[in-house]
């Protein structure tokens, strides 16, 4: 009889096997030593994580965490795995030290290993190898050969980072446009230091610029140049210029001054210009964004005594700077959350939500923001909520559930907006600018566009944006078409490209016509014949398919009986409470050191691609599937299969833990 749900709750299973209800068993030996045969014989499929599928900057995950756990070696002698990893990172994402540390990491649910016990730490081990790239001041690769052609980039953020990268890296000059004062955009302005430490933040951008990226900082289009400027001077423009507008209220009463927008307040810290807030701090939200609002704000504190210019809303809208001697009287504050999603379903990242109540910010789920309640002085002094439900789309309240949230300061965290100021035209009437899968703008010939200018999204996204535009711009540049984007469209590990680095090359095709065949009375050994096939010329990777730019392969695909329950290789965190987070900006997220790093990588499942199991060999009743010699082998090239002696018991399929081979070939 099955484990029933509850009987399971606390226990530290792997892969469940049986249902509930289940009375019926058998071992898997049964399934397997009972297969007969069919008119198929196994080839080797590679597939897309899903992790990696999940990935918005497409990082190879599988392919570095086998390089981390010693499955894909170095192509060079003495090359540390650390940095033959960083380099298959930073091929996607050149950010891999501060995404390891704020991507929410939608590859972790979308991993497979959630089916056996707990996901892969990719987050963790993506940290690791990102810092250890700048202990060890570990470059990007070279620039390419100048092509001669520049490239406008519109904002200094992850998205114009990621393509000027792209692009330096195919030779084309590259030049960003930003009006800040530093690169960053929300990297730097939009999340707190303490989550993203600027010192880790300025190496991986000076790796970029290291390249040849030239920069012209403080200079906003529309006021110091124009787009018809830069649309003389250049051959190509891509848009990355982010969504650093945040939304007000849409309430009555939040056009008091001291009603403000996120943005405008992370900006205003990050600036260095806010050092502390009022007495009661009333955050309206539920993603990512209210968190670093009320933990910054939790930080800051409040003075017992403030003039009226040191009030917070004027320091926010830019007028002075806070005193930073006047400081050292602070108290703490009274942060409240308030989001119309209950706390259980709030799109923030949950661990962020559970630190957050433990440094002792109020957050009050499933209310709606009513109204402002305004002094005489026409200073909000309360926000007024209610308890709600949604009635054919429209929000109707509770009667008699209305409550007022005492307030000296209230930021509204609902979402981003793009400024179109020296734009004009490219707003598509939602406050955003359209793109087609090649993120060219549609009518805008030589615009490219990517990021939060798209929609509002991850950072991660936007570095994906970014990659995948500079192909385009160089599709554009070299004068062709674009062709269609594939299905699944990140960085895949590639068959090919790592037998040439093992210098396994395939050798150059050659076909023969049937009189060559007959004159030479050779027979499909090492060339085509343009007649039949063959299973021994060189020019070909026999018995693969690649898939990956079109399958993501789910669980049920997997032999998940294989894996046994490893527990999860945990980074501490540093978790603090209501006093302890006052004037706390360290860093609280610790990295795992290289034997964790190591044992957190080698839980991976491989899924997909071969990670020299022996299982198939080990099974195989016909002796058919063999390893490949030593001195031929590669990553995905370690077993083969002898098909004078395969009978198509489809038992080497079965007993695949990752779902790399598949009953394919044959009748």
């Amino acid at each position: 009889m099955s484990a029933s749900s509850e009987e399971m709750k606390d226990s530290k299973l792997n892969y469940r096997r049986y249902k509930d209800g289940d009375t019926n068993w058998r071992q898997w030996q049964d399934k397997i030593f009972e297969a007969s045969w069919t008119h198929k014989c196994p080839e080797y499929v590679l597939s897309t994580p899903p992790c990696q599928g999940s990935c918005p900057a497409g990082e190879d995950i599988r392919g570095y965490l086998d390089i981390v756990r010693g499955m894909e070696k170095p192509p060079v002698k003495d090359m540390p795995w650390q940095q033959y990893a960083f380099q298959r990172i930073t091929s996607a994402n050149p950010f891999p030290s501060v995404m390891g540390r704020v991507c929410p990491a939608p590859c972790e649910s979308g991993c497979n290993r959630n089916q056996v016990d707990d996901f892969v730490g990719i987050n963790s081990v993506e940290h690791f190898v990102g810092d250890y790239g700048i202990a060890n001041k570990l470059a990007l690769p070279q620039a390419g050969a100048s092509t001669g052609k520049k490239v406008a980039l519109i904002g200094g953020g992850p998205a114009s980072l990621s393509a000027a990268y792209q692009l330096r890296l195919k030779g084309h000059a590259c030049t960003i446009f930003d009006d800040h004062a530093m690169l960053g955009g929300m990297m730097r302005y939009g999340i707190p230091g303490f989550r993203t430490p600027r010192d880790v933040l300025d190496a991986e951008i000076q790796r970029i610029l290291d390249l040849g990226v030239d920069v012209k900082l403080n200079t906003r289009i529309g006021v110091d140049v124009t787009l018809e400027q830069l649309e003389k001077e250049y051959d190509a423009i891509f848009l990355g210029m982010g969504a650093q507008s945040g939304r007000m209220l849409p309430v009555p009463g939040f056009d008091a001054a001291n009603c403000v927008n996120a943005m405008a307040f992370l900006r205003a810290f990050n600036d260095g210009r806010l050092q502390h807030v009022g007495k009661r701090v009333v955050v309206i939200g539920g993603g990512d964004t209210s968190i670093d609002v009320a933990t910054v704000a939790r930080r800051l504190g409040n003075i017992t005594v403030a003039t009226e210019k040191e009030r917070p809303e004027h320091i926010i809208a830019g007028q002075v700077a806070h005193d930073v001697a006047a400081v050292s009287a602070r108290e703490g504050a009274e942060v409240v959350l308030v989001s119309r999603a209950t706390i259980d379903k709030m799109n923030a990242n949950k661990h962020e939500i559970e630190q957050a109540l433990a440094e002792g910010i109020e957050i009050i789920g499933g209310v709606t923001p009513i109204s402002v309640i305004k002094g005489a002085d026409g200073r909000a002094t309360a926000l007024r909520v209610a308890e709600f439900e949604m009635v054919k789309g429209e929000t109707v309240i509770k009667a008699g559930s209305e409550k007022e949230i005492p307030a000296d300061l209230i930021v509204s965290a609902i979402g981003q907006a793009v400024d179109f100021t020296g734009f004009d035209g490219f707003d598509n009437g939602k406050g955003l600018i359209n793109a087609n899968k090649s993120y060219e703008v549609p009518n805008k010939k030589g615009y490219f566009v990517g990021g939060d200018v798209i929609r509002p999204h991850l950072l991660t996204t936007a570095i994906g944006h970014g990659s995948i535009a500079a192909e385009s711009i160089d599709v554009y540049l070299k004068g062709e078409e674009q062709e269609k984007r594939p299905k699944i469209d990140v960085h895949h590990w590639d068959m090919v490209r790592k037998l040439i680095e093992t210098e396994h090359a395939p050798v150059g095709y050659k076909s023969l016509s049937k009189e060559e065949v007959i004159k030479t009375e050779t027979f499909a050994k090492d060339i085509d014949l343009g007649v039949r096939g063959s299973d021994s010329a060189k020019f070909a990777v026999h018995n693969f398919e690649d898939r990956s730019s079109k399958y993501v392969i789910p669980s049920n695909e997997l032999f998940l009986g294989h894996f046994p329950y490893v527990a999860r290789n945990v980074r501490e965190h540093i978790t603090l409470n209501a006093q302890q987070a006052l004037g706390h900006f360290e860093e609280r997220l610790m990295k795992l050191d290289d034997k964790q790093v190591v044992a957190e990588a080698k839980r991976c499942m491989s899924c997909g691609l071969c990670f020299e199991c022996d299982n198939c060999v080990v099974y195989c009743p016909q002796t058919a599937v063999f390893k490949v010699k030593r001195s031929e082998s590669t990553t995905g090239r370690y077993v083969d299969t002898d098909y004078s002696k395969c009978i198509g018991c489809h038992i080497c399929a079965d007993v695949c833990p990752t779902g790399y081979i598949k009953m394919g070939m044959g009748d």
